[in-house]
């Protein structure tokens, strides 16, 4: 399976649920090299947007979550070994027009980017609407795109 499902916690299997948060963990916190708390209660109310390969391995992860006016995409990875494939760019182009279906009444989708991706989420249409700060330690601005 090579699609992008999204489901809410309640859908995610146990073995789901373990490979996003050894994906997270791995690219958030190990490689990254940032210590925090990666696993947090937003992911109760998250819907889980992911990407299995023909191995069943989690190649690509991202969550979206309703804040009311707005609805907020993070966590966006690929997995080290599915990178440079363009599933990063599936991956987003999913995740917008998820939140644009599913919250409707939304009036914009933000994002915290990595500062090094900010033109990767231009060409989405995302604004940056603040200057580059650092976030445990890793420069990053927060992006914004109105929703239509």
């Amino acid at each position: 399976m090579t699609e992008l499902l999204v489901k809410n916690f309640d859908q995610l299997t146990t073995k789901e649920l373990f490979q996003i948060y050894q994906l997270r963990v791995t690219v958030f916190v190990v490689e990254q090299a940032c210590a925090y708390q990666e696993v947090d209660n937003l992911d109760l109310t998250a819907q889980h947007l992911v990407r299995f390969d023909e191995a069943q391995r989690l190649s690509a992860y991202a969550r979206i979550m309703d804040e009311g006016n707005q609805v907020r995409i993070g966590r966006v990875v690929v997995a080290p070994f599915a990178r440079k494939q363009g599933i990063g760019r599936k991956l987003v182009a999913a995740a917008i027009a998820t939140a644009q279906q599913d919250y409707p009444r939304a009036q914009r989708i933000v994002i915290q980017a990595q500062a090094y991706l900010q033109e990767f989420y231009a060409s989405f249409g995302f604004e940056p609407v603040s200057d580059v700060y650092l976030d445990t330690g890793i420069p990053h601005l927060d992006m914004v795109l109105p929703m239509q």
